[in-house]
């Protein structure tokens, strides 16, 4: 006959673990009641063990899993409940059910009291409630067991040298250890339920700006592709503001049935070794004098914004932003002044962008502005409006006040062109067309500016051969007393002998020999060559032949402009008086008291000064009183509105008046009716000087002209 001992219920869905319940009981039928009663629902069905004696049962706890035990306190052999220690001692874990029968209720309790869970009196239990109380057992020592389980791994956690946070499906904060604590500042029981974003505020340590939620990023990702993610160059913000450089892992965490439920947090300090690592990163993707993203940094987030924009729809524009002029403060105010003024410009863009945005130096006086997820294209002419603005307000640098603008080139993403290197080229672009439309603007880039573009960069080019290949010639206009008609001197006027496209003014060439440094040696060559045209004329007999010249800003803010004039007189013999340097107002007053103390080194030298194109700038009264010139020059607009225009003669009448009441010749230029003459004549206009009179003219033909003129005498 088979042993009753060992036999089983065979369940078709164990629940919970794969634990047993294990039977003790020496009653067949008993034992066949409960097994019965363990395994007849089919949702709540237990495996379970059965064997007859007390020792058998120690034996199988013992051996391990075993999740629950009944035990009824009929067994032959019991010497009273402290045979039951030895029970309770080979497995202290597992609970421990008592089936009690009414005589034998007292020795239950004490059982209980000893160590086991509960007891149930026979009389009593039915199979829903025999069942209910092994569950409870089980699911309560499964619960002990996890809290056991979480706390040895909190104490752990809480001993090691990282900070480690948990979350749940939704990225909330469920446990962070003592270590995630200190470097968070939040305590954990303020942390618990808070978004992880809240707790733990990461940015990137280059850039500052904030870094991905990448806990959304793994609990939502495909599984595979994002199980972790790590950033090693963040910057942990505090909650006290402070910031640590540290290492960030982030990995997935599934449950046994392997539903995604959550992240982990793993938070490393870098410490010093790291700071200054990427303290050297940042530097090498930093501007020195302005602390701003450099070239490099910049090309990076332009790049990464294109591709987010095109991800996400969006646009975006690149602004190519360039001081006007900013040579000639290096020239005549020095490098630190230059610089001061770099760092003020800079504040000021910054001042004009979105914290998202970014602000490039990318060498020399060039900016270059990304201005990220555009919703409307005029939102970035919007922004250069402001810009203009901001830089056109005087900056008060060292006790002085500095005037400076800036050219604007815009590009935009995807309308303007789709990848970094184009947009760059077109704002670039559409930047030197705001300098040829006059500075202090801005432009969108046209596809019809790349054509004008090419065509200024090969002027520029071939200006660089142009001199040592003698392409520059000058004409000569000369200048008429209104009174007598005779000529009281000449103008010289630069003209480019361009071997392929013929000859060019001054306007086609002059801004961008400013532009690109070269106007330094032409503008000596002028002076020069004009000098030695003037000693060759009156050499010749004709007598003495004064000449003027212009001086671009460039030039007179140089160092060297006073010696370069100087060496010209004595290489050419020329008297000072016979030399007529024309400045415009602008140049004067760009830094006025600079210009003064040149001013008058040139008059000491014993050369004459005029201020050209009077009436475009804004000289006060107060400066043209005190600046030592000889001459004005009335702009020849003015002088063309004299028939056009009653406010026209008014203004002009204005200027002469101004000339005569500080004692200086006044020429009217742009002379071409003989209206306009009679105009000046009969309001005291003491020259004249435009096509009404001679167009400029090659050296031998202005020397005609200056001997038909001696020859025929007064003739105006």
């Amino acid at each position: 006959m088979t042993s009753p001992e060992h036999k089983l219920a065979e369940p078709t869905n164990t629940i919970g673990s794969h634990a047993c319940v294990l039977l003790i009981a020496a009653d067949a039928d008993e034992a066949a009641r409960v097994l019965g009663e363990l395994g007849s629902v089919t949702e709540e069905r237990f495996q379970v063990e059965w064997v007859t004696e007390l020792s058998r049962g120690i034996e199988r706890l013992r051996d391990g899993g075993v999740g629950a035990a009944v035990l009824d306190l009929n067994l032959p052999g019991s010497l009273g409940v402290e045979t039951f220690d030895e029970l309770f001692q080979a497995a202290p874990g597992v609970p421990i059910l008592i089936l009690s029968d009414p005589d034998t209720e007292a020795m239950a309790r004490q059982v209980v009291e000893r160590g086991a869970q509960d007891y149930l009196l026979k009389e009593q239990v039915d199979g829903y409630r025999l069942r209910r109380t092994v569950r409870t057992m089980m699911d309560r020592r499964a619960a002990e067991a996890v809290a056991l389980e979480n706390e040895v791994a909190n104490a752990t956690l809480d001993s090691i040298g990282e900070a480690v946070l948990r979350t749940d499906i939704s990225g909330n904060v469920t446990y962070l250890n003592r270590i995630a604590e200190k470097m968070t500042g939040w305590v954990r029981e303020e942390a618990l339920g808070r978004p992880i974003t809240d707790v733990l505020r990461l940015v990137d340590c280059v850039s500052g700006a904030a870094v991905d939620n990448a806990v959304a990023t793994v609990i939502h990702g495909d599984g595979t592709a994002t199980a972790m993610i790590s950033f090693i160059s963040c910057t942990l913000v505090r909650r006290d503001g402070i910031k640590l450089g540290i290492e960030n892992r982030v990995t997935v965490v599934d449950d046994q049935a392997g539903n995604r439920i959550g992240a982990v947090v793993v938070i490393r300090d870098v410490g010093a070794a790291r700071a200054a690592s990427l303290e050297t990163s940042r530097a090498s993707q930093h501007d020195v004098l302005t602390n701003l993203p450099n070239r490099t940094l910049f090309n990076d987030r332009l790049k990464q914004a294109i591709s987010l924009a095109e991800r996400q729809g969006k646009q975006l524009a690149v602004l190519f932003v360039d001081l006007d002029h900013f040579k000639r403060i290096n020239d005549s105010l020095g490098h630190t002044m230059g610089d001061n003024l770099l760092r003020s410009v800079a504040g000021r863009l910054m001042a004009c962008v979105r914290r998202t945005d970014t602000v490039c130096r990318m060498g020399g006086d060039e900016f270059v502005i990304l201005l990220s997820q555009v919703e409307h294209a005029e939102d970035a002419a919007l922004t250069a409006r402001k810009i203009l603005r901001a830089v056109a307000a005087p900056h008060i640098i060292d006790n002085k006040s500095l005037d400076v603008n800036v050219s604007i080139g815009g590009s935009t993403y995807p309308d303007g062109a789709q990848d970094a290197e184009s947009l760059l080229g077109q704002a670039d672009a559409a930047m030197y067309e705001a300098k040829q439309h006059g500075r202090n603007r801005y432009e969108f880039f046209r596809s019809d500016m790349r054509r004008r573009l090419a065509t200024r960069l090969a002027l520029e080019g071939d200006l660089r051969y142009a001199l040592g290949r003698n392409e520059f010639v000058l004409h000569y206009q000369p200048k008429i007393d209104l009174k007598t008609g005779l000529i009281t001197g000449m103008e010289a006027l630069i003209r480019w002998q361009h071997p392929e496209r013929g000859m060019l003014l001054p306007a086609a060439f002059v801004p961008i020999a400013e532009e690109c440094g070269l106007i330094l040696p032409i503008g000596q060559w002028v002076l020069l060559e004009a000098c030695r045209q003037s000693r060759a004329w009156s050499d010749s007999g004709l007598g003495v032949m004064p000449v003027a010249v212009n001086v671009s800003a460039v030039e007179f803010q140089g160092k060297d402009f006073l010696s370069g004039v100087r060496a010209v007189l004595i290489a050419t013999g020329m008297e000072p008086q016979n030399l007529e340097l024309e400045l415009t107002e602008s140049v004067l007053m760009a830094d006025a008291e600079s210009a003064m103390v040149t001013l008058l080194a040139l008059k000491a030298m014993g050369v004459r000064l005029a201020i050209d194109d009077f009436g475009t700038g804004y000289s006060s009264f107060t400066y043209l009183r005190r600046f030592p010139v000889d001459t004005l020059k009335v702009d020849q607009s003015f002088v063309q509105d004299i028939t056009a225009d009653p406010e026209g003669k008014t203004m002009v009448d204005a200027m002469i008046n101004i000339g005569k009441s500080l004692n200086h010749r006044v020429i009217a230029e742009g002379v071409e009716t003989r209206s306009q003459l009679d105009f000046l004549q009969r309001h005291g206009c003491g020259e004249g000087q435009g096509y009404y009179f001679s167009h400029p003219v090659v050296a031998d033909q202005a020397g005609s002209l200056f001997k038909a003129d001696l020859q025929q005498g007064p003739h105006c």
